[in-house]
């Protein structure tokens, strides 16, 4: 009777040992695939504004999507011919040029519900001629660079950078919102 009570109790400690082992192999397990999720995606919104003595005179708008930890792009512009030397033609890119990396609290530990944001916009057009003086043969660029990093929250329009034009009363004012996608 005694070996039985004794290959009882072996038993029931072994289902109970068992039974731990089993749960904490799931918890683990669950532990692993809350750090193995995909990435959360995002859209960003960007605008670039220009004024003119404080009044509005154009805003364009772009948008991307991305992921987590990942770095995006937009280009749209035209290629430029210019000639350097007699008979030698070299193209300049011209247009908007946006680039940005993003990064969530998976990324960057300490962030919350907000996301980190190292964005590069370019915006480059050639100057038209004025009237009566002809082309010139290497056009005039003007160009409005903005290299920033900045943390955004979702939802709310975050500036990323502004530029006073040397030449003019213009400014450029480039805007994100950041809207996490389901």
């Amino acid at each position: 009777m005694l070996k039985k009570i004794t290959l009882a109790a072996a038993l029931v400690l072994m289902m109970v040992a068992g039974g731990f082992l089993s749960a904490s192999a799931q918890d683990s397990a669950s532990a692993r695939s809350e750090s193995q999720k995909a990435p959360a995606a995002y859209r960003l919104d960007f605008t670039i504004m220009e004024f003119d003595d404080s009044k509005k005179i154009n805003t364009r708008q772009y948008s991307m999507n991305s992921k987590a930890g990942d770095s995006n792009e937009i280009k749209i512009g035209t290629r430029v011919p210019v000639e350097v030397k007699e008979h030698e033609i070299q193209y300049l890119d011209v247009g908007v040029n946006l680039w940005c990396r993003l990064r969530d609290q998976a990324d960057v530990p300490g962030l919350g519900n907000d996301v980190s944001l190292n964005v590069k916009s370019d915006v480059s057009s050639v100057v038209p001629p004025e009237s009566g003086r002809g082309e010139l043969p290497t056009p005039p660029v003007r160009q409005v660079k903005i290299e920033a990093s900045t943390i955004a929250a979702l939802g709310k329009p975050t500036v990323v950078g502004v530029i006073d034009d040397p030449n003019s009363k213009h400014q450029y004012q480039l805007e994100v919102t950041v809207t996490k996608l389901k």
